[in-house]
């Protein structure tokens, strides 16, 4: 295994950050992270004269080299020191010492090493903060923002990940945070869309986008100055077990179109997500349950009239952001029906202008429409001698 290529030139190799942070909380890594003390070229000799194949990224400058075995890309990363930092990106020097390593990691639950061996490296209490649900920056709050402000971002989603309770943080890192939320101003829309789309799926939303409003944090990201708090409430609320779409909890906040606009105009979020937010301010008021037997017709007949793929989606988005849990299951086990009559049955009846044709299928579909898409093909012809 490639563990055994690092022992034998005396290399230092340790599972680095999230990894470590999953492995310590009982949950299956998504990735897993190397960091050695290797350095990129040694790496590359070593693993080219084992003949082991190396995936060209671009990450070489900042000390990651990925490399292929048994079907699988393991990223390496040089143990390295930040010299200059714009608060996006950094220049890079390599180093040994493992503690360097950690001081420039963001929080101190990423900031842990697992040797193979099993032994834990943990400069920054990150394991005691990890048991007690605390997350805290390595060191000073302030200089990390300031070495990558997206980092507040990252502060939010490792909260509503881990913490247990809203409100719980210190009050020099929110401090800090407000110090400089401004510097988001200049991190690119598609890095904060990613972090915020979290967010909004973890835990504690509702607490966390308040404080991105009184920490000042809002404006910079995208969202209207007064967003609409009060509904965002409500909808994290009915959404809480449904396993909405981020962009459904989202739009609660935005009142208007423009809203929308201004949000994809910052973040440049995808085509299908605009969408669904114009989707879902256009019609979260309007389209509703109807009183009655058939609560659901109001969605059906919707879907029945819009004819396009992807209604059926938004609508199941729309019954998650007005909390109907029911209706929301019986539409998703609902398939849209075909319509039973066809020109073709129309000509053996002997109706032959197209026009005629045309006109009578409009007149079939809506009386289809009224029985709630009952109606076959024999109710629907001898309903054609009467019209």
């Amino acid at each position: 295994s490639f563990t055994e290529l690092f022992e034998k030139k005396n290399y230092e190799l340790r599972i680095a950050g999230g990894a470590v942070r999953d492995l310590l909380s009982g949950i299956k890594p998504e990735d897993v992270d190397f960091a050695t003390t290797a350095t990129p070229a040694e790496m590359k000799e070593m693993f080219t004269s084992a003949g082991v194949r190396l995936i060209n990224n671009k990450g070489e400058k900042h000390g990651t080299i990925t490399a292929r075995l048994h079907e699988q890309n393991f990223e390496i990363t040089t143990l390295r020191i930040d010299v200059v930092t714009d608060g996006r990106h950094a220049e890079v020097e390599f180093t040994t010492d493992w503690e360097k390593d950690a001081k420039r990691r963001d929080l101190t639950v990423n900031s842990m090493f697992l040797g193979l061996d099993g032994m834990l490296y943990d400069f920054f209490n990150g394991y005691e903060d990890l048991k007690n649900k605390k997350i805290r920056f390595v060191g000073q709050a302030s200089e990390r923002i300031q070495e990558d402000y997206l980092r507040i971002l990252r502060y939010f989603r490792f909260y509503g990940r881990i913490a247990e309770k809203p409100g719980d943080h210190e009050s020099s890192t929110l401090q800090a945070i407000k110090e400089n939320a401004k510097g988001l101003a200049g991190i690119s829309g598609e890095r904060i869309w990613v972090e915020l789309k979290k967010i909004l799926l973890g835990n504690h939303v509702n607490h966390l986008v308040r404080l991105i409003y009184e920490l000042d944090v809002a404006q910079y990201i995208g969202l209207p100055l007064n967003g609409n708090l009060e509904e965002f409430d409500r909808v994290a609320k009915n959404v809480q077990n449904l396993c909405p779409k981020p962009m459904t909890v989202l739009t609660s906040l935005l009142k208007t179109k423009d809203d929308i606009l201004n949000l994809d105009l910052r973040l440049k979020i995808s085509k299908e997500e605009k969408n669904h937010g114009l989707f879902l301010v256009k019609h979260r008021q309007d389209l509703t349950k109807a009183v009655g037997p058939e609560p659901l017709k109001p969605y059906q007949d919707f879907i029945m009239d819009s004819r396009e793929a992807n209604t059926n989606s938004r609508i199941c988005e729309l019954l998650k952001y007005q909390g109907e849990e029911d209706l929301l299951r019986e539409m998703q086990q609902w398939t849209i029906p075909s319509f039973p009559v066809s020109g073709h049955d129309l000509r053996k009846m002997g109706v032959s202008s197209g026009k005629e044709i045309g006109t009578a299928l409009q007149q079939l579909r809506e009386e289809w429409k009224k029985s709630g898409y009952h109606m076959d093909k024999e109710e629907l012809l001898s309903c054609l001698k009467k019209l």
